[in-house]
């Protein structure tokens, strides 16, 4: 019974002093009044030093369950170093506010309006029903969105106010709250990304080398809140520190995992640029590889281990030792990336599914690869979508103004996520080096499927590498079209071919 009472007193505890949570400004100032750093409170609370830099920063709140140890030591920091209390107000402990969440855990829309935090609309609501960001998701407060008299409109203005999120539409029904409620979560966190990199650049003072080297240092923190924001609305609950099979875990800093991308290096064996000739060839780039691979099946749960298996289910993701069927077709890249040697190899479900699909009927190009075994979880393909569809919007809207700085920045932000997802010391927010795997080897993937394009329209491949580099024979506008956008190819220039054009030559055999 002891016992008992303890636990809830416990929790009463923990409700009373979440219930007067000190904002993340003054969680600072009093770690600061106690002189205490950051790595200090994190080893007594037991997080890391990035952990106590998102609640003092406004990224996050304190959660389970390291919050009771962190709400203790605020409250008694707070009855020593107490706020200065001036002619106006008393020093208090004021509690921060929360964000309203329905049943399912999920962020509640409300009446669109200035968040309460920083000025900048939003259609999410606190609590007490008044606009906020979810979870610390708030720009900045500047002269641009301070709760400061509105200037008359003949007093001239220094610097152009930050971009305004479009009204949100009224909702009526429940379906149509759902559809209009993801729309405008989309055009506030595009609006964002456009903020962001007006304040850098006014920071900077219009150079432009100094505010992309600003936005490229705070992509990878950007780009994990921007995460959280459209997760927000999210259907399925995901594992960010999964516990890790052996083959997905580096054995040092400097060698990697057992887990084979099937990157392509292609070059075509009946051309060279060496042979005599005049066979025109274009190379070509596909925009944004890497964003578009975000579209993807990514397993949400811990990993389980299975073997024997004739296939692997449709709603499930993760990684496979296969051994793959030969592949007897010279003219076309290798679905399995250029190896070294022969036999069974640890790939990711993205290239699996492909292997499969090209043993198909539609193909009938190999044999189906032989599974051995796999650790796979439930997965879904619209994991990422809401991020994705959110950066190839802010992109789109870079593109139409020529904003070669918020391309730059879009760029550092999906590549950034990407690469420091699995084992990085510079993003702490999740490990899934297996997401890292497959949406790198889904960019492939999706290069192997425009080079067949081609094939099949009557183009040579003459080369394919990387996650964008197409090297192709023909009139291949009749296959892709032109442009900058997501959808798009463009020819690829380099200082060794300035045009995008060369020739090459037959190989006589």
């Amino acid at each position: 019974m002891s016992e008992g009472l303890s636990g809830v007193e416990a929790l009463l505890e923990e409700a009373r002093l979440t219930a007067s949570m000190p904002s993340p400004a003054e969680r600072r100032r009093l770690r600061e009044a106690a002189h205490l750093s950051r790595a200090q409170v994190a080893t007594a609370i037991g997080v890391g030093r990035s952990t106590i830099a998102n609640w003092e920063e406004g990224a996050s709140d304190p959660q389970p369950p390291a919050r009771l140890e962190y709400l203790r030591l605020l409250k008694g920091l707070a009855e020593i170093y107490p706020t200065p209390a001036t002619e106006e107000a008393p020093a208090t402990f004021v509690p921060a506010p929360e964000t309203l969440r329905g049943e399912d855990g999920l962020a509640v829309h409300g009446p669109a309006g200035p968040c309460i935090r920083c000025g900048v609309e939003t259609a999410y609501q606190s609590t007490d029903g008044r606009p906020l960001h979810v979870g610390g998701f708030c720009q900045p407060v500047t002269a641009q969105t301070a709760s400061t008299p509105t200037p008359v409109a003949a007093e001239p203005v220094s610097a152009p106010p930050a971009p305004v999120s479009p009204a949100p539409v009224p909702m009526a029904t429940r379906p149509q709250r759902r559809a209009r409620s993801a729309v405008r979560a989309q055009e506030e966190t595009t609006g964002l990304i456009s903020r962001a990199v007006h304040e850098e650049l006014e920071r900077a003072a219009g150079d432009m080398d100094e505010a992309q080297k600003f936005l490229i240092k705070r992509a990878i923190p950007d780009v994990m809140t921007l995460f959280a924001e459209t997760r927000a609305t999210g259907r399925y609950d995901y594992t960010a520190y999964p516990a890790l099979p052996d083959i997905l875990k580096k054995p040092s800093k400097k060698d990697p995992d057992q887990i084979w991308e099937a990157r392509p290096r292609f070059h075509h064996p009946d051309y060279s640029l060496k042979a005599p000739g005049d066979i025109k060839v274009t190379a070509l780039d596909v925009n944004a590889a890497y964003l578009s691979a975000l579209k993807c099946w990514l397993p949400i749960g811990k990993l389980e281990h299975s073997t024997g298996l004739d296939g692997v289910e449709p709603k499930r993701s993760g990684v496979h030792l296969i051994t793959p069927a030969p592949w007897t077709h010279p003219h076309l890249p290798d679905p399995i990336g250029d190896r070294d040697e022969p036999g069974a190899l640890w790939v990711t479900n993205a290239t699996l599914r492909l292997l499969q699909r090209l043993s198909g009927p539609k193909y009938g190009l190999a044999e189906a690869p032989v599974i051995h075994e796999s650790w796979t979880s439930g997965a879904t393909e619209n994991f990422l979508d809401a991020l994705r569809k959110t950066l190839t919007a802010a992109r789109d809207t870079a593109l139409a103004q020529d904003d070669t700085l918020a391309l730059e920045y879009i760029k550092a932000m999906y590549s950034k996520f990407i690469s420091t997802m699995g084992e990085s010391i510079h993003n702490r927010e999740m490990v899934r080096p297996d997401w890292m795997h497959i949406i790198h080897s889904q960019a492939y993937a999706n290069l192997w499927g425009k080079a067949y394009k081609a094939h099949q329209a009557g183009l040579e491949i003459i080369s394919m590498m990387g996650t964008d580099e197409l090297h192709l024979t023909g009139d291949w506008r009749q296959v892709f079209p032109e442009g900058r956008g997501v959808s798009q190819m463009k020819i690829k220039h380099s200082d060794a071919k300035a045009s995008g054009e060369y020739t090459v030559g037959k190989v006589p055999h």
